[in-house]
């Protein structure tokens, strides 16, 4: 059975992102469009279903690229979690390459968070980055990937006037 509605697409924020092989995979599997978007030339798979995008060197062109697309039936992966604020605003789906969801409910204390380590860094007192990635990132990408397309297609099968052949 196939909803007729708003195709998913998914959105990458490709510059540093460790999970462009799965996310490929995982977007082939379900027939689902793809966008990788970077500031510059970005090498991705022949594949009709993966668009390139080369936002321009501007400071956060990628973002803003992908911000002024991604929507209620979209998934954006990112990291940066400016942009995960943005996109969360407009009903979208985020989800960091670590599997972490960016939700309504987290957003406004991940971006407090991150603001005042960004403070702290900038006055010296903090001087370690962010953990390492790991396999159990890798996996609980996925998982999260998985999920975030199974709950727009739920709401997509829910939504009035959907039709289902």
């Amino acid at each position: 059975m196939t909803t007729l509605s708003n195709p998913i697409r998914i959105y990458v924020d490709a510059d540093a992102c460790p999970v462009k092989d799965e996310i490929y995979r995982v977007a082939a599997r379900h027939g689902l469009p793809v966008s990788v978007v970077a500031g510059q030339f970005i090498r991705v798979p022949q594949d009709r279903l993966i668009e390139r995008i080369a936002a321009g060197p501007a400071m956060d062109a990628a973002d803003d690229w992908i911000a002024e697309r991604a929507g209620p039936c979209d998934i954006v992966v990112t990291a940066d979690i400016p942009l995960a604020s943005r996109c969360v605003k407009t009903g979208a789906e985020v989800i960091a390459p670590n599997g972490k969801p960016f939700t309504e409910q987290s957003i406004g204390m991940t971006l407090a968070v991150r603001n005042l380590m960004a403070d702290l860094r900038s006055s010296g007192e903090i001087t370690g980055g962010p953990k390492s990635f790991a396999a159990r990132d890798r996996s609980a990408f996925l998982s999260a990937l998985d999920q975030a397309i199974r709950r727009i297609q739920r709401r997509q099968a829910e939504a009035p006037g959907s039709r289902q052949v």
